[in-house]
């Protein structure tokens, strides 16, 4: 059984949670907090093997918690919190939160396959203890690849995402000569204060993809949550296009459909990147990546929160660079000079 602690002001937002977690059969509730400080002391007393906690609290809020929590102990945390409060919850990645959910997820009519999702990513995080700090290692060997051009870099994360993605981008230069487009498996409802976000970050334009446009040098674009983000060919320019399609890999904007589209659209002159995630969403992408010439690169399990779409990208075989990082930026700006 997973040992859980639920932190959260609003009595029925724990019933709600409680009702949820119980449902699965793994996870049993060892106690509530109703305000940051009782949680705090919880957490301490209780040491459980998973927190769930929201970010907007009296007397200390969840950012407060989770700095008071990790200079004692390391312990797995969730949090859970209104969409107005987006933008605290990916500051909360960094100080140590290793996944955030909307409240407004956990309803009676969430569908039975993003139930699971939950499930699964909860128990698999409730066996991590937190990096606030990751070390890159020793820079592994660079597989000699054919000098071409590179019209644009696309690339994936999931859980753990916006932490490695916020370091990512501090790493790239403004004047990064290809546009790069990125699918994150959000929760809905959060696209715009992610973009806000990730954009205080870094020197590159960061915005949501929007439906035809020419993604241009120095931007990063955002799939939108709820659509499946394609790169096509215009009539002069690339293109980006959205979908209405089904769920790929459990996910909508799925990295295997923007990564496919970019392999017909490109060819030889793309890169693809699996970051840290849950599943395998991006591999079957990767794959065809490679089969059409472009280049394949995945983050390495040492620095990767969840090693799950990293390591499913590498079992295809059909990943040329298994990097640190914090050294797929350098390797992308070499090989896009």
């Amino acid at each position: 059984m997973i040992n859980t602690l639920i932190v959260d002001d609003s009595a029925l937002a724990r019933d709600i949670l409680r009702d949820f977690l119980e449902e699965d059969g793994n996870f049993k509730i060892i106690g509530e907090a109703s305000d940051g400080e009782e949680g705090v002391r919880k957490i301490l007393a209780l040491n459980p093997d998973l927190v769930t906690l929201d970010l907007e609290m009296p007397k200390m809020n969840g950012l407060e918690v989770i700095d008071a929590v990790m200079k004692k102990v390391s312990v797995p945390i969730v949090v859970i919190s209104s969409n107005d409060t987006a933008k605290t919850a990916y500051e909360a990645t960094l100080k140590g939160a290793l996944e955030f959910y909307s409240k407004d997820l956990f309803t009676s009519n969430l569908n039975p396959a993003k139930r699971r999702e939950i499930y699964e990513t909860l128990k698999r995080i409730s066996g991590i203890k937190s990096q606030v700090n990751v070390s890159a290692g020793e820079a592994p060997a660079i597989r000699q690849l054919e000098k071409r051009r590179i019209n644009a870099v696309v690339m994936t994360s999931s859980t753990g995402g916006p932490k490695a993605l916020s370091r990512f981008f501090s790493l790239l230069n403004h004047d990064f000569p290809v546009p790069i487009i990125l699918v994150q498996h959000n929760s809905p409802g959060f696209d715009e204060s992610f973009v806000q976000w990730l954009g205080t970050y870094t020197a590159l334009k960061i915005k949501l993809a929007e439906e035809g446009e020419k993604p241009r040098a120095g931007c990063v674009y955002i799939a939108k949550t709820g659509m499946h983000l394609e790169l096509r060919t215009g009539i002069r320019d690339l293109v980006l296009r959205y979908n209405d399609g089904a769920e790929e890999n459990n996910q909508k904007p799925s990295a295997d459909v923007l990564f496919r589209t970019a392999a017909q659209a490109l060819m030889h002159s793309v890169i693809s990147i699996v970051l840290t995630g849950m599943g395998s969403d991006g591999a079957a992408g990767t794959r065809m990546i490679r089969e059409m010439g472009g280049i394949t690169i995945a983050q390495d399990e040492k620095t990767s929160l969840i090693y799950g779409m990293p390591k499913a990208a590498s079992q295809t075989g059909c990943v040329d660079m298994v990097l640190p990082l914090e050294h797929i930026p350098a390797e992308i700006t070499r090989l896009t000079k």
